[in-house]
């Protein structure tokens, strides 16, 4: 029943944050402090939940779970390093969508780096679409596994600190591919309809994984594997992506700093409302 509230909702924030940049100018400092807020959600997810979760079933150990969270963090790394695919702050002119765009930037945009590279050609967006594909089908699987952990025998809100990190940070995403193949000359048809199908991809992740492990319920050690492997592509998401660019806007560092320790404490608040650790 959890997942008929939570799908949907990741499915309209995606949809939002490829909308939202054709209708209102997304200022460079509201970018940061959002990106801030969420290294520490998914930070605080990824310790708190995902891999306690994992390290506590009765079928793995820590020593199985820490390596499945090694592979994950290895594997975003990688897609990373050839990708680059959260690409959240561009220069002036590659601020605008198209139609309904702001007319200017703001002086906010004077803190922007060289560290962040402009869009290019279709290798840039086609690659900036695999890594964010792949890394929302992993979301998915993230959110589908932890809604399998012992949903009957516990009570709470099951799944609330990945489905919060996910909603939180689906717009981000969304609005670099929009912003991206904007940048690149496609046109808005072909950019909603690649916004959909994007919107699309996590919600489908997370139902396939979920009804996988319908078939196969006695299988704890994929689901423990699963959960492990997306606690490492959070971590590596927030320290390895997200808290690297904002580092390098200090004019908002005490703004950023609050934030960031403020998503940690969002996700460990939310251990009050979730189900104990136990598949």
């Amino acid at each position: 029943m959890l997942l008929t509230i939570y799908l949907p909702a990741i499915f309209g924030a995606s949809i939002l944050g490829g909308w939202l940049p054709r209708r209102f100018h997304m200022t460079h400092t509201r970018t940061q402090l959002v990106m801030s807020l969420v290294a520490g959600l998914m930070l605080g997810v990824a310790f708190f939940h995902l891999i306690p979760h994992a390290a506590l079933s009765k079928t793995a150990n820590i020593d199985f779970a820490m390596a499945w969270v090694m592979a994950g963090l290895v594997f975003m790394l990688v897609l990373l390093r050839l990708f680059h695919f959260h690409q959240h702050d561009f220069d002036e002119s590659h601020a605008h969508c198209g139609e309904g765009g702001a007319n200017a930037h703001s002086h906010e945009h004077a803190h922007d780096h060289s560290h962040s590279q402009p869009p290019g050609g279709p290798f840039t967006w086609m690659g900036l679409l695999l890594g964010l594909g792949i890394h929302t089908v992993v979301d998915g699987i993230a959110l589908g596994a932890v809604m399998r952990a012992d949903p009957v025998a516990e009570s709470g809100i099951l799944g609330l600190g990945v489905f919060l990190a996910i909603l939180l940070h689906k717009p981000l995403d969304a609005l670099s591919i929009e912003t991206v193949l904007a940048a690149s000359g496609q046109s808005p048809r072909y950019r909603h309809w690649v916004n959909l199908i994007f919107s699309l991809m996590c919600p489908v992740a997370a139902i396939i994984f979920w009804y996988f492990m319908e078939l196969s319920p006695s299988d704890g050690r994929i689901l423990a594997a699963a959960l492990a492997f997306s606690a490492g592509a959070f971590i590596c998401i927030a320290l390895g992506d997200l808290l690297p660019e904002i580092q390098f806007h200090s004019h908002d560092r005490a703004k950023l700093t609050v934030l960031f320790i403020l998503g940690i404490a969002l996700a460990w608040s939310i251990g009050a409302v979730e189900p104990a650790h136990a598949l």
